[in-house]
């Protein structure tokens, strides 16, 4: 990436803006020594806004950056010396949205540690499976998982929020961390939707291209004050709170996500952004929007696609504020819609933004046309560097597999159709059940619908469509066909409508596309 526009960028968003010359050269000089990892981050907001504050939880209470961290050191000191935690050992954090996640985090990386981010909504075997398979040395976790990590390896320390708490009181006091032998990684669990989560290692920044690429298309700026609802245990919360970091904000959290509660605490600290996933959005326009409004400038949301016309529902609702960005856990980043393409397109992924490339390709690897359905391969600076495993993803020219397919339009517009295992070949037709599903979300009786191939004797396979709807509505299963059948081929019309009280999903939002098979078992 060139020079002069990340400097324009930087610029642009206040991040180049003058300030103290002792304090931009410790800024600077954390980051040169540091890195730009999260640890890196936190190191060069406190030297520049010591007294910033860089924590909002739930109930108001604040930590500056400076507080925020010494405590993350004070815990690395403690994990060292009591729990023998060294370089390129394996940390786990099982924690939601909240100040004790981002200390444990940050201390891991701190002593050149690898910190595992494990998901909230995965069950006790799932935990033994993940510890084993990731070589876990210490479990931070919230006390209301102290039941579920019971089975886990006597040799595992488990350190709940009291024992958190001890170990940053007991730290050898005066004791001064130094930059690790190598720098500690954030290793991710995969979302687990239809079988077991793998861990994917993700790179560390070598600079600031990779958050001039996100700042450039989303117009957050320096010392703004952000909404994670997202869980920071996935990929985009935890992009969110590396973005917010860089810019020096103010982080609102909560440990729970709330309609009611976010949308109280967006009006009341005030908040210029939020960063979400889809089916936050399809709660919050289930309450009714305080008054006045929440001054939000930017929602940026990922995770998933956006169902029918809810981007077109919210910005009318909340103003043209909001931002989708499609990705992964593996390839980061791949396009950007902003308000105004959501406006002309409501379900497009926008455009890739400076400095990624992206591809449509077909089974050969050649490009498709314009229109045609292919495989999604994305190139950027922080392509994941393959899961823990040892397996990786397939690559060409640079550009790593998604596991999606989708189409450009005529006008660049990216669109994606879903996972390339999703797509079902029913009767010797190619089948896409995001196309279905996004047709559906349209009617205003449904709340949110999911559609997913089933195994079917005469076809190979059918499509099965899982509706919960609106409270006090009502839908026929004929109707529901027939609505399809108007706009869409035969082979689209599921023939199994399924009408359920709400849909599976998982702590990020993802529908549990296994669970609803079970239906046909």
């Amino acid at each position: 990436m060139d020079l002069p526009f990340i400097a324009a960028t930087l610029t642009r968003r206040g991040l180049l803006a003058p300030g103290g010359p002792i304090r931009v050269v410790s800024q600077l000089n954390a980051l040169r020594r540091w890195g730009w990892s999260l640890a890196g981050e936190l190191r060069q907001a406190a030297a520049r806004d010591p007294g910033r504050v860089a924590v909002v939880d739930e109930q108001g209470a604040t930590m500056t950056y400076q507080e925020l961290l010494d405590r993350s050191e004070r815990l690395a000191r403690s994990l060292r010396s009591h729990l023998g935690v060294q370089t390129g050992d394996r940390v786990g954090v099982l924690c939601r949205n909240h100040h004790g996640l981002i200390e444990a985090i940050v201390a891991a990386m701190l002593l050149g540690a690898d910190a595992v981010l494990v998901n909230t909504g995965l069950s006790a075997a799932q935990l033994v499976t993940v510890a084993e398979e990731q070589g876990l040395r210490v479990l931070v976790h919230d006390g209301e998982f102290t039941e579920r990590v019971l089975g886990l390896p006597a040799e595992l320390h488990r350190v709940d929020e009291r024992r958190q708490e001890e170990l940053i009181a007991a730290a050898v006091p005066g004791e001064k961390l130094q930059p690790p032998e190598r720098d500690g990684r954030t290793i991710v669990l995969t979302s687990g939707t239809t079988g077991a989560p793998k861990g994917a290692r993700r790179p560390t920044p070598h600079g600031f291209g990779p958050l001039v690429s996100i700042i450039d298309r989303i117009p957050l700026h320096a010392r703004d004050t952000v909404m994670i609802a997202a869980p920071i245990f996935h990929t985009w919360g935890y992009a969110a709170l590396q973005v917010s970091f860089a810019l020096r904000a103010t982080v609102v959290l909560h440990r729970r996500f709330d309609p009611a509660a976010t949308l109280a605490a967006l009006a009341a600290q005030p908040c210029d952004a939020m960063f979400a996933v889809p089916v936050m959005l399809q709660r919050l326009m289930e309450v009714a929007p305080p008054q006045p409004r929440p001054p939000l400038k930017v929602v940026a949301v990922s995770g998933s696609a956006l169902p029918g016309n809810l981007a077109t529902a919210f910005m009318d609702r909340y103003g043209d504020v909001l931002y989708n960005l499609y990705g992964s856990t593996e390839v980061s980043w791949a396009s950007i819609a902003g308000p105004a393409e959501l406006r002309a397109a409501p379900t497009t992924a926008g455009r890739p933004p400076h400095g990624t490339r992206l591809a449509i390709l077909d089974e050969t690897g050649r490009p498709v046309r314009d229109g045609e359905v292919g495989r999604i391969f994305v190139g950027n600076e922080m392509l994941f560097e393959g899961y823990t495993s040892g397996a990786g993803r397939e690559s060409r020219d640079g550009l790593l597999d998604t596991g999606d397919l989708g189409r450009l339009n005529a006008d660049g517009l990216l669109f994606v159709d879903g996972r390339a295992d999703d797509m079902i070949v029913s009767g010797g037709e190619n089948v896409f059940p995001s196309e279905v599903e996004d047709l559906i979300a349209r009617l205003p009786q449904v709340r949110e619908v999911a559609v997913i191939g089933v195994p079917d004797p005469d076809y190979g396979q059918r499509l099965a469509a899982f509706l919960a709807l609106r409270t006090g509505e009502t839908l026929d299963p004929e109707a529901v066909r027939e609505y399809v059948r108007r706009y869409l081929a035969r082979f689209s019309v599921p023939r199994d409508v399924v009408f359920v009280k709400y849909l599976p999903r998982n702590a990020t939002g993802k529908v549990l596309t296994r669970e609803l098979r079970r239906y046909f078992d």
